[in-house]
């Protein structure tokens, strides 16, 4: 038997209760008759209670997926990343789903064979917040024992669970890139922390992008991905000879070639990373403003802006390491090899931030320093 609170509509002060909990933020179209009855149900009812303080986004869909309450972090969701809060779940998030996830999500609430249930994977995004990925869990309710005995029975409803899985993604991805980058610190023995500074300096001067209408590329995880994204730049050196990167004198011409090739390599290996940042640094943080860069000669806009922004970090680092070659230069030196460069080597209007700001590179490369370079840093900074 079904519940028999379906069988008489409750109260409308019972059902209007209810409703006000989950207030929506936007009008919405009035529900039906059948709607209703689920949501004054007992079953339900019990449910939008104990998700009321549910540490993650709640929901409850009809079979139609008509959202009928959504808790408060659910709500909060959908404010954070800019979702419009619609009557139809697919619809609310036709922005995170794909048309063959969507597609399939409605297969699987009706196939008994899958259970009545999907899960799947979304990232949401919005400028002013972090990316956030969810396992996003659509499990199907009976409101009674019989009819969830039938196999074939159809579920009544649904309950809607989003699983922050953000962190765990990271982490995993993570760690197999820095495998990579670790097995090609250990091919270029002079790179000491200047991967570590990078990262610092590149997400230092994207920081101070942020807001600014000249590169409204720039959001919160654009600045996020570029702080790890950095020191990935020289990567591909790893498919470089140890003859040629060890080198103690100048390199011939064909060294030099070969040598220029550890940017294609790079965005070769990194092609495999999720954002195209990754690619766009290692393949291009070599390229010039005015065209005289490697290894396509690209200049002004058409550089990636993450690769620009690492041009000039890896620049003044180098500047300020000693290498077996030459010798450090002191901050001030550095800054003004960079501005000399304006325009030439470096998009002049980065230039003109990085000079706002120039005094924290060198506090970053005074308190990040190597060992042996560490009375240089504090003496020049």
């Amino acid at each position: 038997m079904d519940d028999p609170e379906l069988e008489e509509l409750e109260t409308l002060e019972d059902i209007e209760e209810l409703e006000a909990i989950d207030e929506p933020a936007a009008p919405r179209k009035e529900l039906s008759r059948d709607q209703r009855k689920l949501l004054a149900s007992s079953c339900v009812r019990a449910l939008a209670r104990s998700y009321e303080r549910a540490a993650a986004p709640c929901a409850i869909v009809d079979a139609g997926l008509t959202l009928l309450y959504r808790n408060p972090r659910f709500r909060a969701l959908l404010a954070n990343y800019g979702y419009i809060d619609r009557e139809d779940l697919l619809a609310t998030f036709a922005r995170a789903f794909s048309q063959e996830a969507a597609h399939d999500l409605k297969r699987a609430l009706a196939d008994p064979e899958r259970g009545f249930l999907w899960r799947g994977i979304l990232s949401h995004k919005a400028k002013d917040a972090p990316a956030y990925i969810t396992k996003f869990h659509v499990q199907p309710v009976w409101l009674s024992t019989e009819r969830a005995a039938l196999r074939e029975a159809l579920p009544d409803f649904f309950t809607v669970y989003l699983d922050d899985v953000t962190d765990e993604n990271k982490r995993h991805l993570r760690s197999i890139f820095l495998s990579l980058l670790e097995a090609s610190k250990m091919k270029d023995q002079d790179t000491g922390k200047h991967i570590e500074r990078v990262n610092l300096y590149s997400a230092r001067l994207a920081r101070e992008l942020y807001g600014d209408q000249r590169w409204p590329e720039v959001d919160v995880d654009f600045i996020e991905e570029i702080g790890f994204l950095a020191a990935m730049h020289d990567v591909g050196k790893i498919g470089t000879p140890d003859d040629i990167l060890n080198k103690q004198g100048p390199l011939s011409e064909a060294e030099w070639r070969l040598m220029k090739e550890h940017t294609i390599n790079g965005a070769f290996i990194l092609s495999s990373y999720p954002t195209p940042m990754a690619k766009q640094i290692a393949l291009s943080h070599h390229e010039w403003w005015n065209g005289g860069g490697y290894p396509y000669n690209l200049e002004g806009s058409m550089i990636p802006l993450a690769a620009r922004i690492v041009a000039i970090a890896d620049v003044y680092d180098a500047l300020r390491m000693k290498r077996s070659y030459k010798s450090a230069l002191p901050h001030a030196a550095a800054v003004e090899k960079i501005r000399e460069d304006r325009g030439m080597h470096f998009d002049p209007d980065l230039v003109d931030v990085f000079l706002r700001i120039e005094e924290e590179f060198g506090r970053i490369y005074a308190e990040n320093a190597d060992e042996d370079e560490s009375l240089d840093a504090e003496a020049s900074a």
